[in-house]
């Protein structure tokens, strides 16, 4: 993953926990630097230390830890400078949803040893939407449902977001059943 990952996570550990807690984390995964470049990849292991150091030390279930990084990296690529780009995906939360391949490939371009996850869209309704989820990275779907949740609130859509597995043998892949609440409810 790119360094832009590792410096998200190193951001919402400092937000909510502390510098100090960081350099606990950072220390526990073994990680000498104090911070990350942006545009260089890193080793995948890296991510995954992060998490299970923060779990170590935090004493927090590495699901919650991976959905509150989906949701701060909403935030985060919004102020990290892409936002024009978050713009340009779509105007309600189902059109974005719904063009996060084509998103994933623009951001390839800057980043060309990206290897994205893969997304799809189906059963839409007025209710709803199920979202599919593609990916080499196992054990991320908190993540989606974090990062499903930060879109949410960035479109002012309040949903309810249900993780699945679906398909079998080399289709097997997590699935969110991501419902529209009413307006003025809380996710």
């Amino acid at each position: 993953m790119y360094g832009l990952i590792n410096r998200a996570v190193k951001g919402l550990v400092v937000e909510r926990f502390g510098s100090d807690a960081w350099d606990r984390i950072r220390i526990r995964a073994g990680i000498d630097e104090e911070d990350f470049i942006s545009m260089e990849s890193y080793d995948d292991s890296v991510t995954y230390d992060l998490v299970a150091a923060a779990t170590e030390e935090l004493g927090l279930e590495a699901s919650t830890i991976l959905e509150a990084f989906g949701g701060y990296w909403v935030e985060y690529t919004a102020v990290e400078g892409y936002g024009e780009l978050l713009n340009s995906v779509g105007d309600t939360l189902p059109e974005f949803l719904a063009n996060l391949d084509q998103m994933h490939a623009r951001v390839k371009m800057a980043f060309p040893d990206l290897k994205p996850p893969r997304f799809r869209v189906s059963d839409e309704s007025e209710e709803g939407l199920m979202l599919h989820y593609f990916s080499h990275r196992p054990g991320l779907a908190p993540l989606v449902v974090g990062l499903v949740k930060g879109l949410a609130d960035r479109f002012d859509r309040p949903v309810e977001v249900v993780s699945m597995r679906v398909g079998e043998g080399d289709d097997e892949h997590d699935a969110f059943r991501v419902s529209y609440l009413p307006e003025g409810s809380s996710h």
